[in-house]
């Protein structure tokens, strides 16, 4: 069985296969080089026909989700020979004169061959190298052109587009008086909690008598203080006790005691003499007496 297809078009498909998939391995399709789409843009840039539907559904979905928006249209062919130049050129102008927040590359559906202009080379360059960033709405949803995959968001149908890049205003103030409420209501409680704080330190007896609590903390200290003292006298009572019991002990001790009983000591040279074997004929000695000594020779 043999296929049929229309004349060209198996052409013009081979070469959009081509350039899809050298635009790929040079990293055109990569996520890292697309550009988040601002959540609150002021102007909508808009490349696409001055007539039909699709510029009439963008401003219509535009308005309706925020009246305050600003949209700035910049005509451009969509299809038919030099299109892709001047889209290219548009995006430029955008971009140098600064005109808009966002931009959305849009037409409506089509055939390849009416499509091709958004599978051109020149315009996938142009979309990669701006610095606004662009949501490419080109076809039906079905349908997926080169700036699809180039641009920094691909909706489905130009009206999705304005729904992507325009906010809905209805429903952020919807978000907003719902935060509000829950603000509300967080500072309602805490200003319960901190008026039951408030209550329950009033009704405690620090606040209600703070000079019956001074004394009574002023009357442990005394307690504490008394208890430290009697500790301190019972310890010095103690080493009093011990200290008079050494001194007796030492008293008991001493030679110098044995002198009120009557008796002597015999000192020679300072040492007290233990023994005859330590004295000779002639030695001189000290005979000590409770109330004096006095000196004695050796004579035998």
């Amino acid at each position: 069985m043999k296929a049929m297809q229309e004349d060209g078009v198996g052409a013009l498909y081979k070469k959009y296969e081509e350039l899809k998939q050298r635009l790929e391995q040079e990293g055109y399709f990569e996520e890292k080089h697309k550009q988040n789409i601002p959540k609150m843009p002021k102007v909508i840039g808009i490349l696409t026909s001055q007539t039909g539907s699709v510029i009439k559904d963008i401003i219509n979905v535009s308005t309706r989700r925020n009246p305050n928006v600003y949209i700035k249209l910049l005509p451009v062919p969509v299809q038919g020979e030099g299109a892709a130049e001047k889209i290219a050129e548009g995006i430029k102008i955008m971009n140098e004169k600064k005109l808009a927040d966002v931009l959305i590359l849009a037409r409506g559906g089509g055939s390849l061959e009416d499509l091709w202009p958004f599978n051109e080379e020149i315009v996938a360059h142009a979309i990669y190298n701006s610095e606004i960033p662009i949501i490419s709405a080109v076809g039906h949803e079905t349908d997926f052109s080169i700036s699809d995959f180039v641009a920094d968001l691909r909706a489905p149908t130009p009206s999705a587009a304005a729904e992507l890049a325009v906010p809905d205003i209805y429903e952020i103030n919807q978000k907003i008086n719902t935060y509000q409420n829950r603000l509300r209501l967080s500072l309602i409680k805490k200003v319960e909690i901190m008026k039951l704080r408030y209550e329950k330190c009033i009704s405690s007896r620090i606040f209600k008598e703070p000079v019956r609590n001074i004394n009574d903390n002023y009357l442990k200290i005394d307690t504490y203080v008394k208890r430290l003292e009697n500790v301190i006298k019972n310890k010095h009572k103690e080493e009093q006790t011990k200290y008079i019991e050494l001194i007796s002990k030492l008293d008991a001790l001493s030679p110098l005691k044995t002198l009120t009983r009557g008796y002597s000591l015999v000192e020679k040279d300072g040492k007290i003499i233990k023994s005859v074997k330590e004295i000779n004929d002639g030695d001189k000695m000290d005979i000590r007496f409770i109330d004096g000594k006095k000196q004695a020779q050796i004579l035998s």
